[in-house]
């Protein structure tokens, strides 16, 4: 029996998988350019919009460019020593920083360099292997996923911004939900990170999906249209229904009830537990809409427009809803109305 081609593991790079073709372009032609005007992309998007899968894609397509080297590091750990330590046990930049005469010792990495006394702090020592992979023509990338605004994540941050100062050919892609994000943005002491431009992702193009679908389960054009259209271009809804059609066979049809399920229990529930009291009332109210109008949302609500706009943008930037029509309102999120309907209290 041929492999399931869909995964409904978070983060992991699928078999299937629907490319981001010009957003992760403008990034690579940015960083790879001659004369980079931004070294730092933020990508931001609700969970199960395939964050870690886009990056992780970009950075496969940036090493197999000439002269990169690409890193990825755990948020949970000191982010500073993690990156000396992970260079430094490169054979490659190894040699290169013992020519250089950077005495790494004192960390506990890196060969001791006669004659070089140990370096004892951890930014002056990346300055010192920083200026080496320059001399070397190097660029580095640094991925970290699933950002927060944490001591170590603030520190490295300020690290990372006087490195870019110093005109090192450092470059950084961090994933990260909008209200994690937009925590570590608004830190004053780091108002280049508010200035950095970010990739919101947005729900997949919806004939690419209906394609897909109509290559793996050989349905006719008018079926898989039907079937794109209830994932209503989410990334990880894309997954889902795909993986439980495979394993029934093809028939899509047979599978929602596990479909839906699956994305409440593994997705859904998370989301509806972050949101405020009022954030629930503006989804319950949106729910219970037959055609998403915001006046007709706001009278049942109560709210003047200037009480009602600040939640409606919070919940357009947490990827919940979308208001790119004028004067109406939609979860972008498949099936979602009937979850908060059914968990409204």
């Amino acid at each position: 029996m041929e492999k399931n081609p869909y995964t409904l593991v978070f983060g992991k790079a699928p078999a299937q998988i629907i490319s981001r073709a010009s957003q992760s372009a403008q990034i690579i032609d940015t960083f790879c350019s001659d004369h980079p005007v931004q070294q730092l992309y933020m990508i931001t998007g609700i969970r199960g919009t395939g964050k870690t899968v886009f990056m992780t894609e970009v950075c496969r397509k940036i090493s197999q460019q000439k002269d990169w080297i690409t890193v990825e590091l755990n948020p949970e750990r000191d982010l500073l020593h993690s990156l000396a330590a992970k260079l430094s046990s490169e054979n490659e930049l190894a040699r290169i920083f013992q020519e250089a005469k950077i005495n790494l010792s004192f960390f506990g990495f890196g060969l001791e360099v006669a004659g070089s006394v140990p370096v004892t702090d951890i930014e002056t020592a990346l300055t010192k292997m920083f200026e080496s992979l320059k001399k070397q023509n190097k660029r580095l990338l640094i991925m970290i996923d699933e950002v927060s605004n944490t001591p170590d994540m603030r520190t490295f941050a300020s690290a990372f911004q006087i490195f870019i100062r110093q005109e090192f050919p450092l470059f950084l892609l961090m994933t990260g939900l909008y209200e994690n994000i937009n925590s570590l943005q608004n830190q004053k002491n780091l108002t280049f990170l508010y200035r950095a431009p970010k990739v919101e992702l947005e729900p997949l193009n919806i004939g690419a999906i209906s394609r897909n679908y109509q290559r793996s389960f050989g349905l006719d054009p008018s079926e898989a249209i039907k079937m794109a259209r209830l994932t209503r271009g989410y990334s990880f809804a894309f997954q889902v229904l795909g993986y439980f059609t495979w394993e029934n066979d093809g028939s899509y049809l047979e599978v929602m009830d596990d479909y839906r399920q699956y994305l409440e229990d593994y997705v859904y529930d998370k989301i509806w537990s972050e949101l405020s009291k009022t954030d629930r009332q503006i989804a319950y109210a949106i729910a219970c809409s037959t055609d998403g109008k915001i006046m007709e949302i706001r009278d049942q609500l109560g709210l003047e427009t200037n009480q009602f706009n600040p939640y409606r943008k919070r919940l357009i930037k947490k990827g919940i809803i979308n208001g790119d029509e004028r004067g109406y309102v939609r979860f972008v999120l498949p099936m979602f109305e009937q979850f908060v309907l059914e968990n409204y209290p």
